[in-house]
């Protein structure tokens, strides 16, 4: 897996570096922020840095859970989720790629949660990420 990009702790990850870092994948990030924007305007979106990875990280939450975490890679971008066990029966059943059922599946635990990472480079991983952001409110 590639690593964070944004390292510098005094540089702020502003709209103008990340869309110079991400390169043609801001094709996937505006519709995504669209899609947070117009769908979840609850959403709170906090850049951290964080010095035990060295990198900037975007939290975003509802109320005080987080849904996912981004973070900013040569060329893109990639989202990660979390989610306890009793999500697997939803995950499973979902129509998300089968790589990424897979990746929760197979993925180690973090005390009770497993994680699935998304770094999107097709409309259908945006599609997924939706589909993520929805098992992630359903399940608590």
């Amino acid at each position: 897996m590639e690593k964070p990009i944004l390292t510098d702790k005094d540089v702020f990850p502003t709209e103008e570096i990340i869309f110079k870092n991400i390169g043609d994948s801001v094709k996937f990030w505006k519709p995504l922020f669209e899609f947070l924007h117009n769908g979840h305007p609850d959403f709170k979106k906090e850049w951290r840095y964080y010095k035990d990875g060295n990198s900037w990280l975007m939290k975003v939450t509802r109320k005080s859970s987080t849904v996912f975490w981004l973070s900013v890679i040569a060329n893109g971008f990639r989202i990660t989720f979390y989610f306890g066990d009793k999500a697997e029966p939803l995950i499973v059943k979902s129509s998300i790629r089968e790589e990424w059922k897979q990746q929760f599946l197979d993925g180690k635990h973090y005390g009770k949660i497993r994680g699935i990472t998304v770094h999107p480079q097709s409309p259908d991983d945006l599609e997924d990420i939706k589909i993520l952001i929805g098992l992630k409110l359903a399940v608590r």
